[in-house]
């Protein structure tokens, strides 16, 4: 933006107010959002006065007369503006505006000559006077970063990013409608932590500075959820912020947004038809149906989904038995997996992640990980070594994690003094003693929001379905 083009809109907003017009609105009513508008046209009974309200994107005056264009979050609609019929006063108050302005309109709802529906406007009021130009509509905001940066100007200009964030919201509202007509009760815990719990990951920490403790944000909520369960709630979710201090990527956000689902009375089974159902009701309110594009590939989130073992992909994919330490070591190495201070599970894992997450296209439950990797899961009575859990992976990405929930706080307890590595402050011995009081046997799911919502947007970077991107602080001149 030129300096002059900043200095002409604060000319004109100087001249609105010598003539009295307050530039920065009061209250205004409107009939309905401009799609409703446009809808509501009817060729049977055409006409019927409106009040629209919206922030004018294109303006075409032709000298005692003008057509403009107005754009709200649901579409656009044209006002028809004539000088003989809003008078001399409103007409120069016309003139005064800018693209990007957000004006009203008030007037009867007719079609043009070309056969567009159009507000033929007898009064308008200016709403709020933009100081700063709209970006070019053709070449304005291409800038991927720009766009993060200043997400607001993003929705302004590029009508498929505010629709694909509206499509985000009814996926939440679809999860939430569909765990709601199933009993299931909504939940809120604490964002703040005394221990870091739940999940593996590196938290935030804060201080509190009236009872001098540091606390953790959290990493998951899974640890409250549990405790709901132990006091009797049977049904619970949460749709969470979860904070983890590590990278950034087109998959990693410091800070996003996951559910958490637990049952009671349910296991690894039951949440994998959960899982079967939900998402493709989820599916089917983005994007029409179960069959879906992400890039090049087409999706299919019809059940049942396939249902893989840890092991036996590793062995399909790495060509490695993961039984043979040797045999794990060395392909580990000539994949380039910096082997030193883990332990076999946690390179065979390394594996895992290198030769075959990008494989798993289709949804796929991935079971019978390793009991050491999963200290909240119970193990599989046939086989202690392998756990009853499963991850579910999409388009080569990890969606979320799901188990057999241990509630056996003996067990619990051993598990987490074994992950502690004899540092007992990082025990949660409130959460074990819990279930000390008995949890009933149950299923809990976890997955991103975020990251389902990149597949059914078909979005390649996760930066692309949140609002507002964590970024680096921008330099200003």
């Amino acid at each position: 933006m030129s300096d002059k083009q900043r200095e002409d809109r604060l000319r004109k907003l100087e001249e609105l107010r010598s003539r009295g017009i307050e530039p920065y609105g009061q209250r205004f009513e409107t009939t309905g959002p401009l799609k409703e508008l446009v809808e509501s046209f009817s060729e049977e009974s055409p006409g019927g006065r409106v009040v629209a309200a919206g922030r004018m994107v294109s303006n075409r005056p032709h000298g005692k007369a003008g057509f403009l264009d107005i754009r709200d979050c649901t579409g656009r609609i044209q006002v028809y503006m004539r000088k003989d019929r809003v008078g001399d006063e409103a007409f120069e108050i016309y003139k005064l505006l800018d693209l990007g302005d957000i004006i009203g309109a008030e007037g009867e709802l007719q079609k043009t000559r070309t056969g567009e529906i159009t507000i033929f406007a007898d009064k308008i009021t200016l709403l709020s006077k933009a100081l700063r130009p709209l970006p070019e509509k053709y070449h304005g905001l291409q800038d991927v970063e720009l766009r993060q940066r200043r997400r607001y100007l993003d929705l302004i200009a590029n009508d498929e990013t505010m629709q694909a964030f509206l499509k985000r919201t009814e996926m939440v509202r679809c999860i939430r409608r569909w765990l709601d007509d199933r009993g299931f009760v909504e939940v809120e815990t604490p964002m703040m932590h005394h221990i870091a719990g739940g999940a593996v990951a590196k938290p935030f920490v804060t201080h509190h500075n009236a009872l001098d403790i540091d606390l953790f944000m959290r990493i998951a909520p899974e640890l409250h959820l549990k405790r709901l369960l132990v006091g009797g709630m049977t049904k619970v979710y949460e749709i969470n912020r979860n904070f983890r201090n590590e990278g950034i990527s087109k998959r990693h956000n410091p800070e996003f947004t996951m559910i958490e689902i637990y049952e009671a009375y349910s296991d690894l089974e039951g949440m994998m038809q959960l899982t079967e159902e939900l998402f493709a009701c989820a599916a089917e309110e983005v994007t029409g149906g179960l069959l879906l594009k992400y890039g090049e590939r087409e999706l299919n989130f019809a059940a049942p989904w396939r249902r893989a073992r840890y092991a036996d992909l590793v062995q399909e994919y790495a060509d490695v038995d993961v039984h043979d330490a040797r045999q794990v070591t060395e392909n580990a190495a000539r994949l380039g997996v910096d082997v030193a201070d883990l332990s076999h599970d946690q390179i065979v894992d390394e594996l895992f992640s290198e030769a075959v997450e990008p494989n798993l296209i289709q949804p796929t439950f991935v079971t019978h990980f390793p009991t050491s990797m999963c200290p909240l899961t119970k193990h599989d009575p046939e086989n202690p070594e392998v756990a009853l859990r499963f991850e579910l992976f999409i388009t080569g990405m990890e969606l979320g994690n799901a188990y057999s929930e241990l509630n056996d706080p003996i067990e619990q307890m051993e598990r987490f003094e074994r992950q502690a590595g004899g540092d007992t402050s990082k025990i949660d011995v409130d959460f074990v003693e819990a279930l000390e009081h008995g949890m009933p046997p149950a299923g809990g799911f976890g997955f991103g929001i975020d990251r389902l919502a990149m597949i059914l947007l078909n979005r390649q970077s996760i930066r692309d379905v949140i609002l507002f991107p964590l970024l680096r602080p921008e330099v200003r001149e």
